[in-house]
């Protein structure tokens, strides 16, 4: 997917995501809301740092993103770690499944953004777990990069 554009408000992101997994295959989903849910997505409160996709049957939803009551809602709000369903088609469940249960790979919400319509879309990504040494490598890297950036900079 292309970076945020300006069209498109990101909502939350989950930067830890990129720290303990290979990100493979990025997929746009649609997801299932109540009322209540989109308004507060839409004042820019949601959390998916800790949230996971798993397949539910022949669905995939979203499990544990929060996303707070909203203020003016009242008694008529939502619950705000509920699953969610995610909107795919039957060939993208059918291979996100499949590369669960054969490969053993994670499915990791990576962006939850508004759309250009103003519709809600999640950004998940098929991904594969890193060992403590990937993770060590990355930061080093990460750090090489800055320290490089530094030294060009100062030389001139």
């Amino acid at each position: 997917m292309a970076a945020d554009s300006p069209k498109q408000k990101t909502i939350a992101e989950n930067r830890r995501a990129r720290f303990d997994y290979f990100l493979e295959d990025h997929i746009e989903a649609g997801i299932q809301l109540l009322g209540t849910e989109i308004k507060a997505l839409r004042d820019g409160r949601a959390n998916i740092a800790e949230s996971y996709v798993s397949p539910e049957g022949r669905e995939m939803v979203l499990i544990n993103a929060d996303i707070p009551p909203y203020k003016m809602a009242n008694r008529f709000n939502h619950e705000p770690r509920r699953h969610r369903k995610l909107l795919l088609h039957r060939k993208q469940i059918d291979k996100l499944i499949g590369a669960v249960q054969r490969d053993g790979r994670t499915i990791v919400p990576v962006r939850l953004y508004l759309n250009e319509a103003g519709k809600a879309k999640l950004e998940i990504a098929l991904a594969k777990g890193k060992k403590l040494h990937d993770k060590r490598e990355a930061s080093a890297e990460r750090d090489w990069q800055r320290d490089k950036a530094r030294l060009l900079r100062d030389k001139g």
